[in-house]
């Protein structure tokens, strides 16, 4: 009893709680709603500077509460009349008086901020997670930053490019910035361990941080590097040519992307750093392969106008000793080893940008077989839940639900999987052709060249098999484990042990095993279309076996009379009828053999001995059917066959 009257104490000094922060929350609404602007008949609450947080927490209250319906005409309080006209008056003065708390509270912030005082920062910014989550704070902290003032932006072009009046070299661009970049990598750093003491939710500020860095300060910076050249009037030779365009945007992708990786080290919350970074070259790679075909056929053009001008020069001065058209014949047949040398140059540096900025096929086919694995490894996750649940009990309520949902996950998964893998092949065929019939052909003059070629394509094909090998190894689980649940579920002890009876001249297939063999054969018919070769050959042999032994393990389970060996020998023939479609002779041996298997449940005892006499490979299996047979303890089968084993 003393614990009930505790606990109605308890209660009524709750209730009686609630009620006076209702009659004070009301009290203060109709304060607010009093007159439009009028905000110095408040109670003292709002102007305490001691009490920022109460009275901000209460403003936002009522504020949400007098914006819920604003169309409202009348408030009616319990025992009184109407109390208001209506809330908009609250809704505007509310609304008032909390961006003159907001903008007060920003203001101590950045006082506390000038005196890095980070308790006082840290004090503002939790009162003003009370306002907008506390985006106001956060964007006016990093907006504040002296990394973003329009002096030290600036700035950035001349500690990368140096002498403006000269131009530009690229290796030189390099090393600027780098130093630009871990410039500003280091401020982050510094700014980190500022915001991680000052916010409560740190990670957002950091994502503005540097979402404000990729959008404001780098591309302020590339704007005056890169200026995106015309390929109808394209820059001269003494400006530079296409080339140095194509150099210095190399060289600033690569080093921005290293800046995006180091931020992201430092930390940036769910920002996407690497697709924002991608982004700022977007309109630059657009034109890029363009540009780059141009640049080559004008170094070309160049070099050969250069190699005219040499011959003509060497035509009007003629040589002593011989003839003018025999010089020009002798020079027009010599070839420069320095010539060759730079048009492999720019061949060589132009693939290396490609590569650079163009998503390697080898890459994106592998990517694409590790995404469709996916759905596989989702699948085994929901055979996993199925199997917990029906681990506990059979019976457990929704298991067979969850079985259902895995074995269809799977086998979305699988046709998924199969679907990408013969995408994947395609794909490879129209590589490889490239491969030969281009790559190949102009890489085969060239020392080392050829083999190093040679060697990445096989290096990305074996990448790709790989992939692929997982997957069918998951799709492989995947189909067993579906039979193992059907199997489970469907089969009954009686389909074994059924009276002689009930045999009929048209015996049927147990029910487990026309489950089995429908699913196998609707989830197989993407494997047939997706495989072939070897690769076809492979997965249906390993399938095969994979089935052979889980069928066995499952009979294993049940008793057999003389019926059930002759309902046994149904199914098996039923199972080797579908495998004789995987065109796999070990698969098809091993099922003939379960049928010769199956005779020990049929034949009488005293026949036992000699049923093995001309398969002698089975004899281990068979002593663990034997022990099957349900008259094996009152035949005395173990002692009559014990000179058999």
């Amino acid at each position: 009893m003393e614990f009930y009257y505790h606990f109605y104490c308890q209660s009524a000094d709750t209730q009686r709680e609630n009620a006076q922060s209702n009659n004070r929350s009301f009290k203060y609404l109709m304060e607010f709603n009093s007159s439009p602007g009028d905000l110095m008949e408040l109670s003292p609450l709002f102007s305490d500077d001691t009490r920022v947080s109460e009275a901000a927490s209460i403003a936002q209250k009522l504020r949400s509460f007098a914006e819920e319906d604003p169309g409202r005409q009348a408030m009616t309080v319990s025992g009184n009349a109407t109390a208001s006209k209506g809330l908009e008056v609250a809704v505007g003065n509310l609304q008032e008086y909390c961006n003159e708390l907001e903008n007060k509270l920003l203001s101590r912030f950045d006082v506390a901020s000038q005196k890095k005082d980070l308790c006082s920062m840290a004090q503002c910014a939790i009162i003003l997670l009370q306002f907008n989550r506390g985006t106001s704070v956060m964007q006016h902290y990093v907006g504040l930053r002296p990394m973003f003032d329009l002096e030290v932006m600036n700035a950035d072009v001349q500690v990368v490019l140096g002498d403006s009046g000269s131009q530009p070299i690229p290796s030189n661009v390099g090393q600027g910035l780098s130093s630009l970049y871990k410039e500003i990598t280091d401020t982050v750093k510094k700014e980190a361990e500022t915001i991680t003491a000052v916010f409560p939710y740190p990670n957002d500020v950091m994502s503005i941080l540097v979402q404000r860095v990729l959008e404001d300060r780098v591309p302020n910076l590339l704007e005056k590097l890169l200026l995106k050249p015309s390929l109808v009037n394209p820059p001269s030779k003494e400006e530079g040519g296409l080339i140095l365009y194509l150099r210095m945007l190399a060289v600033s992708y690569e080093k921005t992307l290293e800046l995006s990786k180091d931020l992201h080290s430092v930390g940036c919350g769910d920002l996407d750093v690497e697709g924002l970074t991608e982004s700022l070259f977007l309109p630059h790679k657009d034109t890029y392969i363009e540009c780059e075909k141009v640049s080559l056929r004008l170094l070309y053009k160049a070099k050969m106008e250069e190699l005219g001008i040499e011959f003509s020069s060497s035509e009007s001065k003629g040589t002593i000793g011989r003839s003018k058209g025999a010089s020009i014949a002798s020079s027009q047949h010599q070839i420069s080893v320095t010539i060759v040398t730079d048009f492999v140059h720019w061949n060589e540096e132009a693939i290396s940008r490609c590569t650079l900025f163009s998503t390697q096929v080898s890459q994106y086919i592998t990517e694409g077989l590790e995404r469709a694995k996916e759905s596989l490894i989702d699948a085994a996750a929901s055979r996993e839940r199925f199997a917990l649940g029906t681990s506990v009990g059979r019976r457990v309520t929704g298991a067979t639900s969850i079985g259902e949902n895995a074995a269809a996950a799977g086998e979305s998964g699988f046709k998924s999987f199969m679907l990408t893998l013969q995408q994947c092949g395609s794909s490879v065929v129209v590589l490889q052709q490239f491969f030969a019939n281009s790559v190949s052909q102009i890489l085969l003059p060239v020392e080392g060249a050829h083999a190093a070629a040679c060697e990445e394509m096989a290096s990305a094909m074996s990448s790709a098999e790989a992939a692929a090998y997982k997957g069918l190894q998951l799709c492989i689980e995947t189909v067993m484990a579906e039979v193992d649940r059907l199997q489970s579920a469907e089969q009954k002890a009686a389909d074994f042990r059924s009276s002689d009876d009930d045999i009929s001249p048209e015996q049927r297939p147990t029910n487990a095993c026309t489950r089995v063999i429908a699913y196998l054969s609707r989830v197989l018919e993407s494997a047939f279309t997706a495989l072939d070769g070897l690769n076809k050959q492979a997965f249906l042999t390993e399938l095969g076996n994979r089935l052979h032994k889980l069928v066995m393990s499952h009979w294993e389970k049940f008793t057999f009379n003389w019926s059930g060996g002759l309902q046994l020998k149904r199914d098996i023939s039923e199972y080797a009828d579908f495998v004789r479609c995987f065109n796999a002779p070990t698969v098809d041996e091993k099922f003939e053999l379960l049928g010769i298997l199956a005779n020990v449940f049929i034949v009488a005892p005293e026949s036992l001995s000699s049923l093995f006499e001309g398969t002698p490979s089975i004899k281990t299996d068979a002593k663990r059917f034997i022990q099957l047979r349900d008259d094996y303890k009152s035949a005395k089968l173990a002692t009559k066959l014990s000179s058999l084993w």
